[in-house]
């Protein structure tokens, strides 16, 4: 399902209570029912970077979060147009906010499996730390690439489960909200997703996806013999 009007409702209707671990929540959300341009500009800096950080692990490129999240925040505005201020007051941003950008995360893969194959995954840095060192920085970038690439081998309900709990650092409870999924559900996804990157990390399997096509071209094709006897010699 795309992310439409109803399911931003329905991201919404998951969303609202009270703020758990969102500290930053019940300010945002009584803005927002105050004045929806000025709560918005409130409800953006209090998130963007959460978004950005959770677009970024779950795709692995750098553009493309940028227009997820992008994406993310357009419909959340155009959602927020239509909700009357008790329903406003009563949301969970975070989790309403995160709710929507997998939902569009979802959509992209969806889209994406209609395509031609990208190219591979791109280094994928955490934002930088202004006050971080050089050698620090240096680090963080060899081990963001190395996480973005053990995650985009995860399935996606793992990734999506494992970026949430320690990435965006939501709690399991939150994580349920945002994926629509029992909470005993949510735990089994991030554990056995830690366990496979566990595996990816210890043992992985570096082959480029070029090269495993190549060296698969020379097995048959479905429906087609192998190669015949006197082609086994080759021509000298």
């Amino acid at each position: 399902m795309t992310v439409t009007d109803e399911a931003l409702n329905r991201a919404a209707d998951t969303a609202t209570g009270g703020t758990g671990g969102d500290t930053a929540g019940a300010h945002v959300a009584a803005a927002l029912a105050r004045d929806l341009d000025d709560g918005f500009a409130a409800l953006y800096e209090a998130y963007r970077g959460a978004v950005f950080s959770t677009a970024l692990r779950l795709c692995g490129r750098w553009a493309e979060a940028e227009d997820l999240s992008a994406e993310a925040f357009l419909r959340a505005y155009r959602a927020l147009a239509g909700y009357d201020a008790g329903r406003i007051a009563g949301l969970k941003p975070r989790a309403w906010l995160l709710t929507i950008l997998t939902n569009v995360w979802r959509n992209s893969l969806r889209s994406a499996a209609r395509r031609p194959a990208a190219a591979p995954i791109e280094d994928a840095p955490d934002p930088p730390d202004p006050g971080e060192g050089v050698e620090d920085a240096a680090t963080r970038r060899e081990t963001g690439r190395e996480l973005a690439g053990l995650l985009a081998r995860l399935p996606h309900q793992q990734r999506a489960a494992v970026v949430l709990r320690h990435v965006t650092d939501l709690p399991v409870a939150e994580i349920a909200a945002v994926l629509g999924l029992p909470e005993g559900t949510v735990k089994s996804h991030i554990s056995r997703g830690l366990a496979r990157l566990r595996d990816l990390r210890a043992a992985p399997d570096r082959t480029p996806p070029d090269q495993a096509d190549q060296a698969g071209a020379g097995r048959a094709a479905p429906g087609r013999t192998a190669a015949h006897p006197e082609q086994k010699g080759g021509h000298r």
